[in-house]
């Protein structure tokens, strides 16, 4: 019944599609005299270069520098929500969890890229990957949504997002942006930069504190990017990046509350004891040499990443601080080369990474004052090991247009991946604090996996543009997952698989007249082996195990109109059904069940005004809304969701002088950010809460010294 149901589903978004595509066909041939397709906006992640827009065969969404500017995000939600289909929720300070075709999770299944550079190794992902990127300062960031292409490896199942850093400018600029805000919020935002001849940099800092609005939730970041550009005579170009951020966190994060707190008291956090501090480097240099049909291009990179942190979410099953750390060296090589016949292009390249990391844990005895974690003393060395992670990853890239209108598309990526590991304690079980600890013996992991993909566009007039992909992807277990087993036994974890997922989609981009422009999709993706955890209900152990299949489709609409002079809106919207296809676990089968934290519907919508007398500047009111979704496995509670509105202006003056401000959940709306439902059968039934920040007012400006 459940698979009839998925089917009519789909069969009722892929009519919705081809409506929407008769009537833009009719749209376009009245305004095709008017003004053709506005379909020349460029994207860089499909391909690692440039590329037209209407050419990509996945929906891919590209977030300008001038919106980044305009919206001034204090957290990384704030831009990424904008986009169909794509949910980043706030687990304090600039953490997050996000939600793109899957449920809300922490799991790695997207991978976060900086100039097209993966920010970590496959093996050490971090969910909260875009606080080490320097995100209010970039100049642009484009999310590939659903699996990556051929030319991406693990990871990227549910999208792609790559953050870009802006470029020298082409002569002598400074700016200072100054902000303060509500709960102790203020923020320092300075850049500049010059060029000279072939040869330019730009250097950007960020400073950011608050004192959070909930008890012990302090955040500080500081942030500092430089970039060079340099020319050469023989055509060639060289740029540079050199990335920092420190990051030093009280969390409470996705600590969530009981009902009757989160109603009456959200300011309360149950586990002011954790903390997370974050050290990350990145440093690249891309060469790339272009003749008049062929590209080649180097980019050498290393990076350094340290956590250490007191997990709040693993206080009352498995209570530690955990001590992570992972240095790399890689290399991304490619050379693409044109053929006049049919617009014909061939790439090719290989993606290497050498990641030796390690992993050091001690159990603590947490002490707790009724619902409160006040103190803790440490009982005991739980884990410490090396891993050594290699990955070598061919891949070749094809691209052919049989017909002035029809482009064609391949790809196929070959990924081989080691990880060597070193146990630094006793082999076997060991006993701290009351909980046994099983440690493998030093043994060597390794995954290989063949990923293909095949797209096409097609033109169907000036102003209306389709295209339709498959693609596959995988998701190797992490270092963490492998040889950290928790309550599974060693043989099980190093026994994992790799998750893997078949993504079919189509979808339109289109124009109608000038002020008008939509893309919608539709996109249908089986998982299988996807990496689940579950908790006995008799001991409270939690483990990982590969678990059947799961489903994911949905719909996805994007638009953006002009109303009248001056006013424009904006709208996104996305559905979404999630299930569990096959998976029997612990007694019980959840196969049928929607699968939990997975919202029905997101949607986002804005309205803007730009009066002359704002010089340029802008109100927007934008209302953000996220849909119900099931608070636990077995389907038995329901989170409604919520409705936010946010208030944005700024105002320029004329002598390099911004002034702006926003006001964020202007109705003071009391919702959770994640919310969970805990059955008796795991201990005593709990609903819980993560709150969100009530309402908050922001000031700031900006001043521009040429």
């Amino acid at each position: 019944m459940s698979k009839r149901i998925h089917n009519k589903t789909f069969s009722r978004s892929l009519l919705s599609i081809a409506i929407i595509g008769t009537f833009s066909s009719w749209q376009g041939i009245s305004f095709a005299a008017e003004e053709t397709l506005s379909l020349g906006e460029m994207t860089v992640t499909g391909t690692r270069e440039e590329q037209l827009r209407a050419e990509t065969s996945e929906t891919t969404v590209v977030i300008d520098q001038k919106t980044i500017e305009e919206v001034r995000p204090a957290h990384p939600s704030e831009l990424m929500n904008r986009i169909p289909g794509v949910h980043v929720n706030v687990t304090g300070g600039e953490g997050h969890m996000t939600a793109i075709r899957q449920p809300i999770t922490t799991k790695a299944v997207y991978l976060y890229l900086e100039d097209g550079i993966p920010t970590r190794s496959t093996g050490f992902f971090n969910h909260n990957a875009l606080y080490e990127i320097n995100v209010p300062q970039s100049g642009g960031v484009e999310v590939t949504k659903g699996p990556g292409t051929a030319l991406y490896g693990s990871d990227a199942i549910g999208g792609v997002i790559n953050v870009l850093t802006r470029p020298a400018p082409l002569e002598a600029e400074a700016e200072l942006n100054l902000e303060v805000g509500e709960y102790g919020w203020y923020r320092m935002l300075l850049t500049g930069g010059n060029s000279w001849n072939d040869n330019g940099v730009r250097g950007d800092l960020n400073l950011t504190h608050t004192d959070g609005w909930r008890d012990k939730t302090a955040y500080d970041r500081q942030s500092a990017t430089v970039r060079m550009d340099n020319s050469f005579i023989n055509g060639g170009t060289l740029k540079t990046v050199l990335a920092m951020s420190d990051i030093d966190q009280e969390t409470a994060g996705s600590s969530r509350l009981l009902k009757d707190d989160f109603e009456n008291d959200p300011t309360k956090n149950y586990t002011p004891i954790s903390y997370r501090e974050v050290d990350a480097v990145r440093l690249s240099t891309e060469y790339e040499q272009e003749s008049s049909d062929s590209l080649f291009t180097v980019t050498p990179y290393a990076r350094k990443n340290d956590m250490e942190y007191l997990a709040n979410w693993s206080l009352s099953y498995d209570p530690g601080i955990t001590e992570t750390s992972s240095k790399s060296a890689g290399m991304l090589m490619k050379y693409r080369k044109d053929f006049a016949p049919n617009r014909t292009r061939l790439v090719v390249g290989a993606d290497l990474d050498y990641t030796p990391g390690s992993r050091l844990e001690n159990r603590i005895n947490a002490v707790k004052e009724g619902l409160i974690y006040t103190s803790y003393t440490i009982e005991g060395m739980t884990y410490d090991y090396d891993v050594e992670y290699l990955a070598i990853s061919p891949y070749v890239h094809f691209e052919t247009s049989p017909t002035e209108q029809l482009r064609l598309n391949a790809g196929l990526r070959y990924d081989l991946m080691e990880y060597d590991y070193a146990n630094n304690m006793t082999d076997g079980v060991i006993n701290v604090g009351g909980k046994d600890y099983d440690h493998a013996s030093d043994t060597t992991v390794d995954f290989s996996h063949l990923s293909p993909k095949l797209g096409a566009t097609y033109q169907f007039s000036n102003m209306l543009n389709g295209f339709a992909s498959y693609r596959h992807a995988f998701r190797a277990p992490s270092e963490g997952q492998l040889f950290r087993p928790g309550s599974n036994d060693a043989e099980q974890t190093l026994d994992l698989k790799p998750v893997k997922a078949d993504s079919y989609e189509i979808g339109i981009r289109g124009k109608a007249g000038k002020g008008f422009n939509y893309e919608a999709s539709v996109y249908y993706m089986p998982k299988k082996d996807d990496l689940v955890t579950y908790e006995d209900p008799t001991t409270g152990d939690r483990y990982t195990v590969n678990a059947g299949k799961t489903l994911h489709q949905g719909i996805e609409l994007g638009a953006d109109a002009e109303l009248a002079k001056d006013w424009g809106l904006a709208v996104s919207y996305s559905y979404t059904k999630q299930t569990y296809e096959e998976w029997f676990t612990n007694g019980t089968d959840f196969s049928g069940n929607d699968i939990e934290f997975a919202p029905k519907d997101m949607a986002n919508t804005r309205l803007n005004y730009r009066p002359a007398y704002l010089n340029g500047g802008r109100f927007e009111l934008e209302w953000a809304h996220l849909g119900e979704y099931w608070m636990d496995q077995a389907n038995t509670h329901k989170y409604d969701g919520y409705d936010l509105l946010n208030f944005r202006a700024n105002y320029l003056l004329k002598n390099g002088l911004e002034l702006y401000g926003r006001l964020m959940n202007v109705t003071d709306e009391r919702y959770a950010t994640a919310a969970k439902y805990t059955p008796a059968r795991y201990g005593p039934e709990k609903f819980e809460y993560a709150p969100g920040m009530p309402r908050a007012v922001y000031a700031g400006f900006s001043y521009k010294f040429k």
